[in-house]
């Protein structure tokens, strides 16, 4: 199993569990994702994004997006896309 660091947490929706992730590499739908920081990691698939409230299928370096999470996390926790 491999990751790549491909974002970080900028923001945190408690009442809806959706994280702002600024991404630092691409990303998309169906991707593996493990959400790492303050002695926690959150694994989960990818199932939708958001860029700028619509709906996107992949995103890349630079982009913003929006995604609910399986369980909450924290501002700067970093994002790695997993791999086989």
């Amino acid at each position: 199993m491999k990751k790549q660091e491909i974002g970080k947490v900028t923001h945190f929706f408690n009442k809806i569990s959706v994280a702002i992730v600024e991404l630092s590499g691409s990303l998309k739908n169906g991707d593996k994702i493990s959400i790492e920081g303050h002695g926690k990691v959150v694994e989960q698939i990818v199932d939708s994004m958001q860029v700028d409230h619509k709906p996107v299928e992949e995103a890349k370096k630079g982009d913003a997006v929006g995604m609910k999470t399986a369980e909450p996390v924290k501002e700067n926790d970093k994002v790695f896309k997993v791999t086989e």
